[in-house]
């Protein structure tokens, strides 16, 4: 590596798509920036010693209180075109999850508010990429 070239700060990142068998998907509002406001899969940093999938599990259960094996997780890919997130570069590995219908959802600390939406009929305010993740997950 010559003196002008740079590393990049790269982020690794976890989100999680929960789904209900009839087809609902469970989204957070966003409580901060960036995309405040806007609805995002359960998600974010992996922690230093962590996998993405530890990582996943932590995160649902901390933002819409929705708690699972990590087994019960599947990878559905890694997300980590440049841009994504205006923050920087973030890579992320997203996994997908099936519960049962009547799973309690809260918002937890990152989160406005959590609901469940109709996968085919989602809200036009996603953040970051999700609408790509959330496709990811369709054809999964």
């Amino acid at each position: 590596m010559t003196e002008t070239e740079t590393f990049e700060t790269i982020r690794y990142t976890a989100d999680v798509v929960v789904l209900t068998p009839g087809g609902d998907v469970l989204l957070i509002e966003r409580d901060w920036p960036p995309f405040e406001g806007h609805w995002a899969c359960a998600g974010g940093h992996v922690d230093r010693g962590e996998t993405s999938r530890e990582a996943a599990v932590r995160e649902l259960a901390e933002e819409p209180g929705v708690h699972v094996a990590a087994d019960d997780l599947h990878q559905i890919g890694v997300f980590d075109q440049p841009g994504r997130d205006p923050r920087g570069r973030y890579v992320t590995v997203a996994y997908a999850v099936t519960v049962p219908a009547d799973t309690p959802i809260t918002a937890g600390d990152d989160a406005r508010t959590a609901r469940w939406w109709p996968l085919n009929d989602l809200p036009d305010q996603l953040a970051f990429d999700h609408a790509d993740i959330l496709n990811a997950a369709k054809t999964a």
